[in-house]
């Protein structure tokens, strides 16, 4: 699991042009949900954004009070592209959870934040919808969280999982047409057999 926090001046959720969610001072937290997140990340995630100690104290001193601390919103959105893989210049997206299971997941993360702080200070987008975050950063102050890798059990995979895993050994195992070409049998009278031609394959022969 990963999070982005950035500490707010104020942040708004906006879905098809209409205002759903608003904070004050506060901070602004990005979701991003990954295959194998449980809820032991969940809890992990919900202790270290509420005690992250992003504000100043009464004294003016910096990174000594976190937003519970302060008493101040906190303003969560879901965001899958955190879990993105880069091919080349393409983002892959195979790593992050998919949305069936990652919304019960989210609102789980969103229920934990509540339970741990004060529900009427938590606020949040629209899980699935194409949202507009406008968020004026203080500071600027952004943090970067990852949850402790975990050690997945086989049994616990998810058949999406498991699917993805079998599409993976089966490339591996498909042959590229060069290497079908570099094992094919090579006739005797095929001059580029033994002559250290383009394509030598002497360093494949038996001895």
């Amino acid at each position: 699991m990963k999070a982005i926090i950035q500490r707010v001046a104020q942040a708004s959720v906006t879905v098809g042009g209409e205002q759903i969610s608003s904070i004050g001072r506060g901070i602004c937290v990005l979701l991003g949900i990954s295959l194998e997140d449980t809820h032991k990340e969940v809890e992990h995630m919900v202790r270290k954004i509420l005690n992250l100690r992003v504000f100043e104290d009464e004294s003016g001193k910096h990174w000594s009070k976190s937003v519970m601390d302060k008493q101040y919103e906190v303003l969560c959105v879901s965001q899958f592209t955190l879990q993105c893989i880069l091919k080349g210049n393409k983002p892959d997206y195979h790593m992050a959870m998919p949305a069936e299971q990652a919304e019960s997941f989210y609102n789980s993360f969103l229920d934990q934040l509540k339970k741990a702080y004060k529900p009427e200070l938590i606020k949040d987008g629209k899980f699935g919808a194409y949202m507009q975050v406008h968020i004026q950063n203080d500071g600027p102050v952004t943090i970067e969280l990852e949850s402790p890798a975990a050690t997945v059990d086989p049994k616990q995979l998810t058949k999406l999982e498991k699917q993805q895993q079998r599409k993976e050994k089966t490339r591996a195992k498909v042959p590229s047409e060069s290497s079908r070409e570099r094992n094919a049998p090579r006739n005797k009278d095929d001059p580029s057999a033994s002559s250290g031609a383009e394509g030598d394959v002497s360093s494949e022969r038996e001895p």
